[in-house]
């Protein structure tokens, strides 16, 4: 047993060290030039345990993002503001709608290996300042790789992204079957750091929380 205990006790060490130099060695370690002037503000969204992208709505977005509309979801519609996309494991999305419904499986599968999805939804105003918004501004060049990285996270076949049948938390958002495999080290804060380097922002080296991601995100942007 006291072996076990040192075991345990190390381990948390371990985890504690990485998660902190994850957190404050940022990536990239330099910071680039900007290319162009800062025209569109994005926002990221957060919980205790994960963080989604906002990106405000108009026609070139819609266009991009079409095939919201045709599944259903009202991104066309004038209250809309933004698109909330955010990138997690399949079994934890759609099995874990609220906290009341927690079940091991979906936690083991998302501490393991699980299939990853999409989940999209539609917001109208959204309030700045606020604990769990943070705000920052890029430049056209930049928004436009960030939806590049975005369009690219959703899985197709020949029709398109998958949408996953009978799968949502209202009638507004829906979710999509996604590229990658989620797991504890690779999850949808990660998948959140990776898209704002993709926009010209510096996170953290690994941020598997949103607390660590904001922290790093204040500290170097």
């Amino acid at each position: 047993m006291k072996k076990l205990g040192r075991f345990l006790g190390l381990l948390l060490i371990v985890v504690a060290l990485t998660v902190t130099l994850g957190t404050l060695v940022p990536r990239p370690l330099w910071r680039a030039a900007a290319a162009n002037p800062a025209t569109r503000h994005i926002l990221v969204l957060k919980n205790p345990i994960h963080t989604d992208i906002a990106i405000p709505v108009d026609d070139r977005v819609r266009q991009r993002f079409h095939f919201l509309v045709e599944a259903g979801i009202p991104a066309d519609s004038p209250e809309v503001r933004y698109i909330v996309f955010g990138w997690g494991g399949r079994a934890f999305y759609l099995e874990t709608p609220t906290w009341s419904e927690l079940r091991a499986v979906p936690v083991m599968k998302a501490l393991t290996l699980d299939a990853s999805v999409m989940h999209v939804d539609v917001a109208g105003a959204i309030v700045e300042p606020h604990p769990d918004v943070a705000g920052f501004d890029i430049g056209e060049e930049r928004f436009a790789a960030l939806l590049d990285f975005i369009d690219a996270s959703f899985q197709r076949d020949v029709e398109g992204p998958i949408r996953v049948p009978d799968a949502a938390y209202s009638r507004f958002d829906g979710f999509y079957e996604a590229n990658g495999h989620f797991n504890a080290l690779v999850g949808c804060n990660t998948w959140t750091a990776a898209a704002l380097r993709t926009a010209g922002l510096r996170t953290g080296w690994w941020n598997p929380l949103p607390v660590s991601l904001g922290l790093s995100m204040r500290l170097y942007n």
